[in-house]
């Protein structure tokens, strides 16, 4: 039934992508540009020498290629490091905290588990965050409570207990689990062409957990549409919408899902449709979250991470502003954007750059 459900939304998406028109040239426009980076040094079963080298790679790469650009605030590429808990080695950690302090990043959660239970994923989260925040000062606090706060991105996208098999996960009320553990956002979706793959897409929204049932991501409110359910958790996706200009079998379009890799670079024409796919909070229409998704550690991404496609991608974005003086981009960790939403939903009518650390705040010194 989840099947009909998902094939049901694709071809809505078909048939609003037929109507749905870039954004307007003629006002102002921002685009709020966040990289969240499913980073796992380890990925694939690489020994310990292997993945050290391919976070050397980064620390000394990424600022040398993408430091001297800037956005519409004047601040560079940034770029979200999701480090998954079960591959953990403190030396990764602590180089990749060395890159985000010096203004390129920020550190988050990423976690693959299997037949879990909510009383051992709820301790897993908490020791965790108490060891990122304690032994490496990272992971936000909320300006009010100063409770330590994280994002999280779910391991082989079965968030929630998504998959039809169950695997990858065990938790039917893993939403709740991360809300209480502090949890300030998910930034798993999208996952197409996964069969873990929500049905409501291109959306920032509270969900709320069904006790005893998995799949409550397929439904939720659209923040901004009406206040926020009490005990539900935020879910930012990025785009999903079909690519007409490039088809297979010269019939059916490609999807577009947002994922940066080796065979996916990024480029203006893909720019154009992840604005397309308008991830907006009504209240601000002027406002395009682009929350884009990669796993940016091993040597195949990289090319593109951290190679000539990215370095041309942000010289086209500068391009882009230059030409059309309406057109603003912001490169925005996912805290960031995460803020940016929440000041979208209180109405802010002030500027990106003053709203980036409106409820998070990320440690300094």
């Amino acid at each position: 039934m989840r099947f009909i459900g998902w094939c049901r939304t694709l071809c809505t998406g078909f048939r609003r992508s037929l109507q749905w028109s870039s954004a307007p040239s003629d006002r102002p426009i921002h685009i709020l540009l966040s990289i969240c980076d499913h980073y796992e040094p380890g990925n694939g079963g690489a020994p310990a020498e292997r993945a050290d080298g391919r976070v050397r790679n980064w620390v000394e790469q990424y600022p040398k290629l993408l430091a001297n650009f800037k956005d519409s605030d004047g601040r560079p590429p940034r770029h979200t490091f999701f480090y998954p808990i079960e591959m953990y080695r403190p030396g990764e950690v602590d180089q990749i905290a060395g890159l985000c302090r010096a203004g390129f990043g920020e550190i988050e959660v990423h976690l693959h588990h299997d037949h879990d239970t909510a009383r051992h994923l709820r301790k897993t989260l908490l020791d965790w965050k108490q060891l990122l925040r304690d032994r490496h000062g990272l992971l936000s606090r909320h300006r009010d409570t100063g409770e330590t706060m994280y994002a999280f991105v779910h391991g082989n996208w079965a968030l929630n207990n998504s998959r039809p098999d169950g695997r990858f996960c065990g938790v039917d009320d893993e939403l709740e689990v991360l809300r209480e553990t502090g949890c300030y956002a998910d930034f798993t979706f999208p996952s197409y062409p996964d069969v873990s793959q929500p049905r409501k897409i291109n959306s920032i929204y509270y969900a709320q957990c069904d006790p005893g049932k998995p799949v409550s991501l397929d439904r939720g409110i659209d923040v901004g549409a009406a206040p926020a359910p009490q005990q539900s958790l935020m879910l930012i996706q990025g785009p999903l919408i079909p690519n007409w200009k490039s088809r297979k079998f010269s019939v059916l379009p490609r999807i577009e899902n947002g994922n940066i890799q080796g065979n996916q670079p990024p480029t203006e024409d893909r720019l154009n449709l992840w604005i397309k796919a308008r991830v907006q909070v009504a209240s601000r229409p002027d406002w395009f979250f682009v929350k884009l998704h990669t796993h940016g550690a091993t040597e195949h991404n990289q090319a593109v991470l951290l190679g000539g496609p990215m370095v041309r991608f942000h010289e086209n974005l500068a391009e882009r502003a230059r030409r059309n003086p309406n057109f603003h981009h912001h490169y925005v960790t996912a805290r960031e954007m995460y803020n940016l939403v929440k000041a979208a939903e209180s109405g802010w009518s002030g500027s990106v750059d003053a709203a980036r650390d409106q409820t998070l705040i990320w440690p300094t010194g």
